[in-house]
């Protein structure tokens, strides 16, 4: 029976693992490099922002099954949920991975069960696990069971999909995935379905390819609606009325630790085969500069030198506090670089954690010649557009994520415009 577990990396997947398997019953151990974010958990206080993970975090440590430290201790099973990130050309850093898995093999006993959740390039199991687990002296498939078991939850619902989402289990053995999937099935109410390691490792590099490849095919059809005169928005509601089409939604970019990297690590693994794949990383990749055109094209018809832009949303996605790879990120670097001074607001990141970031709302809007929403917070869908004080009498709003009422804008004195659009810019007085 595993009775105690140690999780490695105590991040948006590592820390609500830990307190699922915690409020199940395990003794759980988590463990950070980091160590104002393990001083933080040890007194209930969140580094990270997802629904419900306080009162779980809250009832795991009162209960006294959640401990953390910097270091791991012996156990029964462990976790390892750290990082996956690709270097600057794109290529996958896995020292994170072969680090955490070091850390454990001194605490390693017989009959341990070591699980990889971070989504990694096909073969790194066999590759970089399992030649440091070969270190413990313990023999694998035997007397030490090793699987992969990706995550696949979405930020913001997290606990939810924890438990109701299918599984894949991936073991180096029968025996390894057998194992694992009885682990899981202490919550996951879904189906657990039980290959190879290597396999599972591609099945999770597949399903967000899939969607970044979907979202380039969206985001080109995008760019060809607006030489048109199109609402992309509507023509894509249209088809996926068809019951085979299921046409994914265009935007700013694609961010995020999954979609924006993971294709490259099929890339990588096979670049030859990997054209399609390459196109469309490359293609979404490109949308923050499409952005920060249309906007210099909005400035311009306005006759606006020097423009000031506000920048609505640093997330990578709606009502989280995640900036991992944010094409939000990306469209300021990218009006920065046309020599636009920008202002940036985020209400669901509370520090201060770019340069452009104001504290409050009015501080970001008050200069602006135009208005850029880039992420679709709930507080942003809300937002009454006579609340803002805005430089120019009629300013400019470019919705990059169909998240607005044109009505209400336009209602308001706003020159309204989005992503895919196809209406004319007119003449603005």
């Amino acid at each position: 029976m595993n009775n105690t577990m140690c999780v490695i990396g105590l991040g948006y997947i590592g820390l609500p693992t830990a307190v699922m398997f915690a409020n199940s019953g395990l003794k759980v151990h988590g463990v950070d490099i980091n160590e104002k974010a393990v001083n933080m958990i040890a007194n209930k206080q969140l580094h990270i922002e997802e629904n419900g993970l306080q009162e779980r975090l809250d009832q795991a440590i009162d209960a006294g099954n959640l401990t953390v430290s910097t270091t791991p201790v012996e156990a029964d099973v462990y976790i390892v949920a750290v990082p996956s990130p690709i270097n600057p050309d794109n290529t996958a850093n896995l020292e994170y991975i072969r680090k955490a898995t070091a850390s454990i093999v001194p605490y390693l006993k017989p009959g341990a069960l070591v699980i990889l959740e971070s989504t990694v390039p096909p073969k790194t199991v066999e590759n970089i696990m399992l030649p440091e687990l070969r270190k413990s002296d313990l023999v694998l498939g035997e007397n030490l069971f090793v699987s992969h078991s990706p995550e696949r939850v979405i930020p913001g619902k997290i606990f939810e999909e924890l438990v109701n989402n299918d599984r894949i289990v991936g073991g180096i053995t029968p025996e390894s995935a057998e194992k694992t999937k009885a682990l899981y099935k202490t919550f996951v109410q879904g189906e657990i379905h039980l290959t190879d390691a290597t396999t599972a490792e591609l099945v999770k590099v597949m399903e967000n390819t899939y969607r970044d490849v979907n979202i380039a095919f969206a985001n080109e059809l995008a760019k060809i609606a607006e030489t048109i005169g199109v609402d992309i928005w509507e023509a894509i509601r249209f088809a996926n009325f068809h019951p085979r089409v299921n046409i994914h939604l265009p935007g700013p970019g694609v961010g995020g630790h999954c979609i924006a990297v993971d294709p490259w690590f099929l890339v990588e693994l096979n670049p030859e085969n990997a054209e399609i794949i390459h196109k469309a990383r490359l293609t979404n990749d490109a949308m923050p500069q499409f952005v920060a055109q249309k906007a210099q094209f909005l400035l311009d018809a306005k006759g606006i030198t020097d423009g000031k832009v506000a920048v609505l949303g640093l997330a990578f996605k709606g009502d989280v506090d995640d900036m991992r790879e944010s094409p939000s990120v990306s469209v300021v670097e990218a009006l920065q670089e046309r020599g636009i001074e920008v202002k940036s607001f985020d209400p669901h990141i509370k520090t201060l954690q770019h340069t452009t970031q104001q504290a409050t709302l009015e501080e970001a809007t008050q200069d602006a010649d135009l208005i850029i929403l880039t992420t679709d917070h709930t507080d942003f869908k809300q937002l009454s557009p006579n609340s803002l004080t805005t430089k120019q009498p009629k300013p400019f709003i470019l919705d990059t994520k169909n998240a607005l009422s044109r009505d209400k804008w336009e209602q308001a004195g706003f020159h309204y415009f989005k992503l895919g659009d196809g209406s004319p810019v007119g003449v603005m007085s």
